[in-house]
């Protein structure tokens, strides 16, 4: 017997807007197609970008609209980089967790692993709606950029 086909981003993206009981639409899906395609959190102008060089252009309006709605249905989150710009990825299914921002390429990345360790005190009568942790450095590409020795041209002689 043959194990059945892995599900393709439309799939996945489909499933996502069905378990949240939302229309399925076009433009919905192939912004999730993109998150669902991307290595770290993209801005508008990078999902404009990728949509564009995916054959599907958005209108700017349209973008700026699904990622508010699938942000507000809880399907997407966002976060600020240095920047001021917002990047936006997958809600990762345990939530609350922390970001990477790279200093050198200023790409965003989701990290793995809880922030429980970094319960925090509140003084009395306050109540935590959120954390937000962002760790900054080098991502693995930037520091292998800069520890890669330098190739030298040959000398002209001249």
């Amino acid at each position: 017997m043959q194990a059945a086909p892995a599900p393709t981003r439309h799939d996945q993206a489909t499933r996502l807007l069905h378990q949240c009981g939302a229309t399925v639409t076009p433009a919905r899906v192939r912004v999730l197609q993109l998150l669902l395609a991307a290595d770290a959190a993209m801005s508008h102008q990078s999902l404009q970008q990728a949509a564009a060089a995916s054959g599907h252009p958005f209108d700017k309006v349209t973008l700026y609209r699904v990622l508010d709605w699938l942000t507000g249905q809880g399907l997407v989150h966002s976060v600020a980089g240095h920047d001021r710009v917002r990047r936006f990825s997958l809600m990762n299914p345990h939530h609350a967790h922390a970001h990477f921002e790279c200093s050198v390429c200023g790409r965003l990345f989701c990290l793995r692993g809880s922030l429980a360790s970094a319960a925090l005190e509140l003084p009395p009568g306050f109540a935590s709606d959120r954390v937000d942790i962002t760790v900054h450095g080098r991502c693995a590409g930037c520091t292998a950029a800069a520890t890669a020795p330098r190739s030298r041209g040959k000398d002209p002689g001249v």
